[in-house]
């Protein structure tokens, strides 16, 4: 396969927008020589939900207009990382062994747990967006998007799958980055922080410090709890990235 093909893998798995081969099978290393796509097709889904935002901003004020590109990326992305955070919260609030847990993370139904989840991870973003100037929101969704996509590659690199593999949605066969996909996938990382970095280096640095802390902490919960990582469990930490970037954004922009 080629690099094409490799952004049309991640384009197709992290949105709801099809493309001509989007019912073709993945291929057993899909996930490993695509990952270096997942900041480019955050990209993406961040201009629609910067766009979203300044249009709604002009129209209906900062409130609604946060809430509206929120919105706009978890339609873009088919709500993709918001049911894994859901599934997350509910496995390790009301699960008491792995198995358990595991096993709450396969059931659809959304408990107390994933619906507090949900609505507090839906709110702090918007508030945290709403703080910010219009431009300067514009650019940390860009931003917010990209890099949190980066995050499996940095769990995928550190934990194992912790599920049943024979019942994954997707599946995919364990493969590390190689040292030229890392570096590709920093590269897109970077340019999409650049903007903000000139808006203010402060923001950038305050949000990747509070989103990466947050990941982290997740990452490591997930380790404790479960062994590792689930595909649910990478959805709830690229959320806990997005969650963290934004407050820390906000908190600098605002002090």
């Amino acid at each position: 396969m080629g690099e094409v093909d490799h952004f049309r893998d991640a384009w197709r798995f992290l949105t709801i927008v099809r493309t001509s081969d989007s019912s073709q099978p993945f291929d057993a290393d899909w996930l490993a020589r695509s990952l270096k796509y997942f900041p480019a097709v955050g990209i993406c889904i961040g201009g629609v939900s910067a766009a979203v935002w300044l249009l709604a901003d002009r129209i209906w004020g900062d409130t609604m207009a946060a809430l509206l590109a929120v919105a706009a990326s978890a339609i873009m992305s088919g709500a993709l990382h918001e049911d894994g955070l859901a599934d997350t919260a509910d496995a390790f609030g009301g699960g008491w062994s792995v198995e358990k847990r595991l096993a709450i993370m396969k059931d659809s139904r959304i408990g107390t747990y994933g619906a507090l989840a949900l609505g507090f991870g839906v709110l702090l973003r918007v508030v945290a967006l709403a703080a910010l100037p219009p431009w300067a929101g514009a650019v940390a969704l860009v931003a917010c998007h990209a890099v949190a996509r980066t995050t499996p590659a940095a769990v995928l690199s550190r934990l194992s799958y912790s599920g049943d593999a024979a019942a994954m949605k997707v599946a995919y066969a364990q493969s590390p980055l190689r040292t030229a996909e890392w570096r590709l996938l920093s590269i897109i990382a970077a340019v999409a922080v650049l903007p903000l970095a000139f808006v203010s280096l402060k923001a950038v640095v305050t949000g990747l410090l509070l989103g990466s802390i947050l990941a982290a902490g997740l990452a490591v919960w997930s380790r404790k709890l479960i062994g590792g990582y689930t595909g649910d469990v990478l959805g709830a930490i690229e959320q806990a990235f997005e969650i963290g970037f934004l407050l820390g954004a906000a908190a600098a922009l605002s002090s």
